[in-house]
């Protein structure tokens, strides 16, 4: 399952009861091994065999001077997604000793599994390699987007060029916007540049003004900050720059409901509809069921709370799953057990 007692342990373990202060650094993120790692997904019509749901939620003890911003950033996370799988939770400053979830499994998205996609809504970069027959190799980001008057647009491309330390040449409608701001609208902002948004490496795609690159403001992750473009962690473009040849296919997707399974459980998975484009949210979950053929495992009720809650977490709505820690996963962050408390539920 994605979140156990087990896991609760495990991740606590060696944490003083009384919180400590942690003091974030550049190095901190830039070794952090949440990043990159590859997962395994299998498609199947055995759906006992079948497994599209990646990673498996944890829980964190927030420390002193602890902020959602580094929290998510160490466990490659977007702000988006720890603070919608928190709601109630101060962001700025939780308080210390609280228990939080992070929301480190996924669903994969409903296309074709190859190259680069972009779930627009989730703000999550997949990128999709084969593996042994029948599976494919999975790695995934968390990504800043298009703001709502520069929205992230849909549609299919390929990557055709990389650069190190690329130059940003504004556009004329980018220089406009600055000019009404009162900032400064040079032609172009050279590569290395501490400000260069582009950051230290860049992946140029086919759709005309659109890429895929870092960024010189990280707390942007997670959040509706550019003119369209994706941006990802300093560390994290690091890692996925040397992965991604010239050519490959790549979808830029709005998907805010998206259903995996695993083990023969059914997870359905809602996020914020950031742009509005998806107002039966119900009704998408209940297509892609029934796209999978999933009606008879499915508890409909279930289904309608992860619709409501939309927190981002996948949540078990297989029928009579039995799943007591699901609810103890998804409960309001105040009601969640402190770290050691044993909850008799058999880890599986």
């Amino acid at each position: 399952m994605i979140s156990t007692t087990l896991g609760l342990l495990v991740l606590l373990a060696g944490t003083a009861s009384t919180a400590w202060a942690r003091e974030w650094t550049d190095d901190m993120f830039n070794q952090k091994v949440s990043a990159g790692r590859p997962y395994v997904a299998i498609w199947s019509t055995d759906q006992n065999r079948a497994h599209t749901l990646i990673g498996s939620t944890r829980f964190y003890q927030v420390q002193n001077k602890d902020t959602f911003l580094d929290i998510a950033r160490f466990y490659d996370l977007g702000y988006n997604e720890i603070t919608e799988a928190n709601p109630g939770v101060d962001p700025w400053i939780p308080k210390p000793g609280q228990i939080i979830l992070l929301p480190t499994a996924w669903a994969l998205p409903d296309v074709e599994h190859k190259g680069v996609v972009v779930n627009i809504p989730e703000m999550r970069l997949y990128y999709f390699r084969p593996g042994a027959e029948g599976t494919v190799i999975v790695t995934t980001f968390p990504v800043g987007l298009g703001r709502d008057d520069w929205q992230t647009p849909s549609g299919k491309f390929k990557v055709v060029e990389k650069t190190v330390n690329p130059r940003w040449v504004l556009p004329e409608s980018i220089k406009e916007e600055h000019r009404r701001d009162g900032k400064p609208a040079p032609n172009f902002i050279a590569g290395g540049d501490p400000e260069n948004p582009l950051g230290k490496y860049r992946l140029r795609l086919t759709l005309p003004l659109y890429g895929i690159h870092g960024t010189d403001i990280p707390w942007g992750v997670g959040m509706q900050v550019s003119h369209g473009c994706v941006r990802l962690y300093p560390e994290d473009i690091e890692r996925l720059f040397p992965m991604v040849p010239v050519g490959t296919p790549g979808e830029f997707v709005y998907q805010p409901v998206k259903v995996g399974v695993r083990e023969g459980h059914v997870f359905v998975e809602v996020h914020k509809d950031i742009y509005n484009m998806t107002p039966g949210p119900y009704r998408e979950a209940l297509r892609l069921i029934d796209k999978f053929g999933l009606r008879s495992l499915t508890d409909f009720d279930r289904v309608k709370r992860a619709v409501l809650e939309q927190s981002g977490v996948p949540m078990d709505v297989t029928l009579e799953s039995g799943d007591e820690i699901r609810d103890e996963v998804l409960a309001a962050p105040a009601q969640r057990r402190p770290a050691g408390t044993n909850t008799g539920v058999t880890p599986r």
